[in-house]
Parts: structure tokens; sequence; C-alpha cells
């Protein structure tokens, strides 16, 4: 197996963007999410420039700031989870990445001690 090959499968929304805001990589199940707005072909565009705000200064300070993000989306009856964290290269930050993917209505919760 090629090095970073399992993600292409994955079945999660899976998206990398540079510290600029660069769409670098998208996996299969993202290509497919964002097959109407130009899919495979979104590569290399400005994420920044799909976002209305107040999710496009969010994104800016998550940029800027290194931070990570977590949140639940339910829209047209599917819930989602949504998972953006910074990533980094050689120790440098280097951006970050998204992984989505829906859930069920009602998610069990464990606590463990």
């Amino acid at each position: 197996m090629s090095k970073g090959a399992w993600v292409k499968e994955l079945p999660a929304e899976v998206i990398v963007c540079d510290s600029g805001g660069m769409l670098l990589e998208m996996n299969t199940e993202a290509i497919l999410l964002f097959k109407e707005d130009g899919g495979r072909d979104l590569l290399g565009s400005d994420i920044l420039e799909c976002h209305p705000d107040p999710s496009r200064g969010k994104l800016i300070r998550m940029l800027e700031q290194q931070t990570t993000n977590a949140y639940f989306n339910t829209e047209k009856g599917e819930k989602r989870f949504f998972f953006q964290s910074a990533w980094f290269k050689d120790g440098q930050y280097a951006g970050f990445v998204e992984i989505s993917f829906g859930v069920p209505q009602e998610i069990p919760h464990f606590v463990r001690e």
C-alpha cells in the first residue's frame, strides 16, 4: 500500500489546505460531495472564496492561529460531524485538514474513568 492510500477510499470527506487556504488534496468522498461545485477542479482554489461570513472569518482565524474546531451540523435531515485541525510538515505549520462524516441522529456518549 502506498503512503496515504488508505485515506483515498475512507468513508469520510477529507480535505487538506495549505497555510494560506489553498486547497491541496481531496479524497474520493470529498470530490463526490463537492461534485456540483467542481469536484476535483476545486484543487488549487482558495477555500476562503467559497465560504461566506461568519464561516469565512472563522476559517481565517483558524489559519492564522492554527486552532482546532469540531462540531455537529444537520442539513437536509443528515447529521454530520466536522473536525478541523492544523497539520504540520517537518515540524512546521502547513495548513489545516478537515474530516467530515455522517453520524446517527442519536449517538452514544460513553464516559470512562
